[in-house]
Formats: structure tokens, C-alpha cells, sequence
């Protein structure tokens, strides 16, 4: 049978660890924080390839989206890399 030494000493341990886990547990903010961070990530490229192709495309005559596809495109992988290596830190 555990004696009352051994008893107090496992729930100190116990009390300690609980208030630890509530102290590093994460905070709606910044969980809110950290998923705006991804979303700028992955948007910002995109966008930026939108407005980019579409002011290539204009500089053709005619009716042409080759460029504003394009590059919306190459922003989509640029984005999607750019959240994987934000995670893997």
C-alpha cells in the first residue's frame, strides 16, 4: 500500500502538470492568428498572379486569358508551398 508521503508527492506532480497544460494550452486568438497566417500565405500568391497575368493579358489585343490562367496557377503552387513550409516550422 502507497504511503501518504508517496500519495501527496504524485498528486503535487499531477497538480503541477495540470497547471502547466493550462498554461501553454492555445488561445482562440491564437489559433485565430495562426490561421489568418496561412490564409494570407496561400491567397497572396494567387492573387498576386491574378492581377499580374491580367495586366500582361491586356497588353495583347484581342480577347486572351493564356497569362491571367498562367500565372493564377503558378500562384496556387506558390501558395500551397508556402503554407507547407510555414507547418514544417
Amino acid at each position: 500500500m502507497p504511503q501518504p508521503d508517496d500519495l501527496r508527492k504524485q498528486l503535487e506532480r499531477q497538480v503541477r502538470r495540470m497547471k502547466k497544460a493550462e498554461r501553454e494550452r492555445p488561445t482562440l486568438i491564437g489559433q485565430t492568428v495562426y490561421i489568418g497566417t496561412l490564409g494570407l500565405l496561400f491567397v497572396l500568391p494567387v492573387i498576386g498572379g491574378a492581377y499580374l497575368g491580367q495586366w500582361l493579358d491586356s497588353l495583347v489585343e484581342g480577347y486572351s486569358v493564356r497569362w491571367t490562367v498562367s500565372l493564377i496557377l503558378v500562384g496556387v503552387f506558390v501558395g500551397a508551398l508556402n503554407v507547407y513550409l510555414f507547418i514544417e516550422e
